[in-house]
């Protein structure tokens, strides 16, 4: 059974003038039109850019959130073939020295002794140059300079997730932004071409209910000369109406209008996954992943436990006109994500 999902084609405030969802901004759009406009509800509102970066040799990634009462910013950085992973989290409470802004394509900072992480969005160039730099990074300095690129004409994913008028969420995903740069682990230096790599940004602004869980699944790559994105989203859709179910084809998207299904062995995330649309057969992939990455907080009413997996989707994705897309060893992730904030 398909969703009735609004395309959304004008610019919309997320929130109406008391701070509740505004009903105009249910739907998905093509293009970042939603402005996040979140006032009020102290501890419930929360916001994040995510950033994952897949080069030839490592995956790369920085994030800057916001969770109401405290800043909760991380760097992990993956080397495929010897498997070195490490990631740096710092936490500030009531942090005055995050500046998160209210559109998609906006600047982002957190500066800190630790870690500062720039997200600096160049309107006239269209592209966001990121630097971050960690003193402390597995016994090393880390540095990531890179500029990613926002093609114009390319589409992304906007929808709005209406749980009720309360609680709600705008989710952004913008996949195949070419990447240029280096990131430095000490002495070791990676480069990252802009023809070949490419970042995903994960924008999220919304107030929560207090306990949630999701799965995201989420690939860019260049595959047998075509440039593929994926991004599938389950669990917290489930009865709102509204998905976050898409993939990319050379920078044009496909929105499934269907809820999907990820099936998975929780005693064994590093087991293979299959991710499938829930009643046609329009998305029917597998995944088998290479490395779980595991972030555990526990602090009594706080808890948030992650398992992402890094690893290969196969299978196929169906286009409107019938036809399938092939997948093939297409790099990626895939994840649990459960909540109590």
């Amino acid at each position: 059974m398909q969703h009735a999902e609004k395309e959304l084609v004008n610019h919309v405030k997320l929130c109406d003038g008391k701070g509740q969802l505004n009903p105009e901004s249910i739907g998905y759009a093509r293009q970042p039109l939603i402005e996040s406009n979140l006032e009020g509800r102290f501890l419930r509102k929360k916001k994040w850019n995510y950033w994952c970066v897949y080069g030839e040799e490592i995956v790369f990634s920085a994030t800057i959130s916001h969770l109401d009462y405290a800043a909760v910013c991380f760097v992990y950085f993956l080397h495929y073939e010897t498997q070195r992973f490490f990631e740096k989290t710092v936490t500030i409470p009531l942090s005055r020295q995050t500046k998160m802004g209210s559109h998609v394509l906006e600047s982002c900072v957190f500066e800190d002794d630790k870690m500062s992480i720039h997200l600096v969005y160049d309107k006239l160039l269209d592209k966001t140059k990121m630097k971050v730099r960690v003193r402390d990074f597995d016994g090393d300095s880390l540095e990531a300079d890179l500029e990613i690129l926002h093609l114009e004409g390319n589409e992304s994913l906007n929808v709005v997730i209406p749980w009720n008028r309360r609680t709600f969420q705008f989710t952004a995903k913008h996949h195949l932004l070419p990447t240029s740069g280096t990131v430095r682990v000490g002495e070791q230096e990676y480069h990252f071409k802009p023809e070949d790599n490419f970042s995903i940004l994960d924008y999220g602004r919304g107030v929560w209910p207090r306990e949630a869980v999701w799965n995201w699944g989420m690939a860019s790559q260049r595959s047998n000369g075509q440039l593929i994105g994926l991004n599938f989203g389950g669990q917290w859709t489930d009865g709102t109406g509204m998905t976050e179910n898409a993939f990319f084809l050379n920078g044009k998207m496909t929105k499934i209008h269907e809820d999907v299904l990820f099936e998975y062995d929780r005693s064994d995330y590093e087991a293979q996954w299959t991710v499938r649309t829930k009643f046609s057969d329009d998305v029917h992939l597998t995944f088998t992943p290479f490395f779980e990455r595991i972030a555990k907080t526990d602090a009594k009413l706080i808890r948030s436990e992650v398992h992402q997996l890094f690893g290969y989707y196969n299978g196929y994705v169906r286009q409107p006109d019938g036809k399938k897309i092939r997948i093939k060893q297409l790099l990626g992730a895939i994840e649990e994500h459960d909540a109590k904030w």
